[in-house]
């Protein structure tokens, strides 16, 4: 804290140092049991401890192996998804564009189809200001036909 301007190093995460491989097995030590000398079974319990701790990592890095597969799996079918979504979401994008596009021709084509009644050609100009109105519902009227198809499907 001497001199603030100084940049602060931070260490990277240590990694995991690999075992070492293991030595040959000495066959000869007898553990614990009767007839050892007195230095073997601290020779047998380092050896012990070394096999199990390399027997740790192992399985710790085929268990952080799997995980990071499962992971990966997972992201891309993530991803896939998305893009399925994206891609449909596109289709219907385009679909309801060409649509509107159709409508907008089919009105202009019956505006110009529609022959200028006599106010018009005197004015030279439309009441709408190039505004697009907007299609009148059409309810129909006549039900008798539908009344008389259902009667014929009743007999």
């Amino acid at each position: 804290m001497n001199n603030p301007n100084k940049e602060v190093v931070i260490p990277d995460q240590s990694k995991d140092k690999a075992p070492r491989p293991p030595l040959e097995f000495i066959r000869n030590i007898w553990g614990s049991s009767a007839g050892a000398g007195s230095g073997d079974f601290h020779v047998y319990r380092g050896v012990r401890r070394r096999e199990y701790a390399r027997q740790k990592y192992i399985k710790a890095k085929a268990e952080k192996e799997e995980l990071d597969d499962e992971y990966k799996k997972k992201l891309e079918q993530h991803k896939k998804e998305a893009e399925e979504r994206t891609n449909k979401n596109r289709a219907k994008r385009l679909k309801k564009k060409q649509k509107m596009k159709a409508k907008r021709v089919k009105k202009s084509k019956t505006e110009t189809d529609k022959p200028l009644s006599d106010g018009d050609a005197e004015s030279g100009s439309s009441d709408d200001d190039g505004v697009i109105p907007e299609p009148q519902k059409h309810i129909r009227e006549d039900t008798s036909a539908k009344e008389s198809s259902e009667h014929e499907d009743a007999e």
